[in-house]
């Protein structure tokens, strides 16, 4: 990457801008993960193992991410690769939804078609969202960090909320036609705004500092070579897996639960779902403010908040396992919205701590770190919804009974959490300058 002066970095507006981006990106990934996957299984009666590979598959595509982060610290500008992988995403967006009118007949040309456009998914989101966490911890003031996390994931949830209504109730009565230009319309507003929103943003603006990383000329082996060996960084890697694990492994079981323990209808059981998100959001804005005072009166502590993110969903998930026992008298509702806080919490705070970590390396720089980290995310997201499934079906199949199947995977699940607090206590997730040398904290 071309050096730069030191400057002032990304203010808030700008934050807000690429917090958009992160918005269209969630809108997009909406369309192919959720609305898609719903239209194969319901409308055109295609079996669930479908669209599950499908998105199994988007996730593995994401592997890719250290690479594409190499390259965007190794560019003149990040927003090009940002702008590259919103385009990439667009298009197997637009592919995924011919593929699946597609499939209303016979036919394996559309499966073929499906997979070309979850790969070009996969592709763009790691592209795209790699280049732009890599941008954010380059631009962003130290004291702005944990604030920039929270800004940029609500948002992220924001665009799909909006994408989600917005489609929804423009795709009644239901036809093929009316899916197509419906999903059109949503990918192109997307995309655009992210166009908008990326407009002369880089160029306007300076790195916060220069960082020793900034000028390397090492290949993309030695850049893998030096995260391996550096122990704060791969330390942090195991905590992201074993944390997004937990955090994924009750998405495709906390409606069937609600459904099976409290005899919840689907309606129900999907209001639940929309409180749970509630919860999500309000923990990420207080993690986001609360991080960003803590940071200002005390220094920058994500590891703090991590902790409590993560020991706080332990204790909501522990409750869910009580709730299993206990039946329709317990507060479900008040325990899924604390388990939503809880993990936005940790959620918040785990993206606050790559920004900050991102810029520790030496041969390697922002984007192959935050690439690292990425891949291992794709990988227990990919992993967490169908594992927590699958023990769940197998414990209800071998036990017969259902409220301690769903005991035993939130213990597992309350455990991992519990697991990745403790990793999380062994990395330095902060430095603070202390007479122009950097320490620990």
């Amino acid at each position: 990457m071309t050096p730069y002066a030191a400057g002032t970095g990304i203010g808030w507006f700008g934050v807000v801008r690429l917090g958009t981006v992160q918005a269209a990106i969630g809108a997009m990934v909406m369309l192919a993960t959720s609305l898609l996957n719903r239209v194969m299984v319901v409308e055109f009666a295609i079996a669930a193992a479908v669209p599950a590979g499908l998105v199994a598959w988007h996730y593995a595509v994401q592997l890719s991410r250290p690479l594409w982060g190499h390259k965007s610290d190794r560019s003149e500008k990040r927003s090009s690769w940002i702008m590259a992988g919103m385009g990439i995403l667009a298009l197997g967006t637009l592919i995924a939804v011919d593929a699946t009118i597609m499939m209303a007949g016979a036919g394996i040309f559309a499966i073929i078609l499906a997979v070309l456009g979850f790969s070009l998914i996969g592709l763009g989101v790691g592209m795209a969202g790699t280049a732009l966490l890599a941008l954010l911890a380059s631009r962003v003031a130290v004291e702005r960090k944990p604030a920039a996390a929270a800004i940029s994931w609500t948002m992220m949830v924001a665009g799909i909320v909006v994408a989600a209504g917005v489609s929804g109730s423009f795709l009644d009565p239901f036809s093929e036609a009316r899916l197509a230009i419906v999903t059109s319309m949503v990918v192109l507003v997307a995309f655009c705004v992210a166009m908008l929103a990326l407009r002369g943003l880089e160029r306007n603006s300076l790195p916060v500092k220069q960082g020793k990383n900034s000028e390397t000329k090492a290949n993309f082996t030695e850049v893998l070579k030096d995260i391996s060996q550096d122990q704060q960084a791969r330390r942090f890697t195991y905590f992201v897996f074993i944390s997004m694990l937990a955090y994924s492994m009750q998405d495709l079981i906390l409606e069937p639960f609600a459904g099976f323990i409290f005899g919840m209808t689907p309606g129900e059981s999907t209001q639940l779902a929309g409180v749970q998100h509630s919860g999500i959001l309000l923990g990420m804005l207080v993690a986001g403010l609360g991080g960003s005072l803590y940071a200002k009166y005390f220094g920058r502590n994500e590891k703090l908040w991590i902790i409590i993110g993560c020991l706080s969903s332990a204790v909501m998930l522990g409750a869910l396992s009580i709730a299993a026992a206990v039946g329709p008298a317990w507060p479900l509702k008040a325990n899924v919205f604390g388990l939503g806080v809880a993990n936005g919490i940790f959620a918040v705070a785990a993206v606050g701590a790559m920004l900050g970590l991102a810029s520790d390396g030496s041969a390697s720089g922002e984007g192959a770190r935050m690439g690292v980290w990425g891949a291992a995310q794709a990988i227990a997201f990919g992993a967490g919804g169908l594992l927590g499934a699958v023990i769940v079906d197998l414990l209800r199949g071998t036990m017969a009974d259902d409220s301690n199947a769903f005991q035993i995977v939130f213990v597992v699940e309350g455990a991992m959490f519990i697991l990745a607090a403790l990793v999380a206590t062994g990395t330095s997730m902060a430095r603070r300058e202390l007479n122009g040398k950097a320490v620990q904290i």
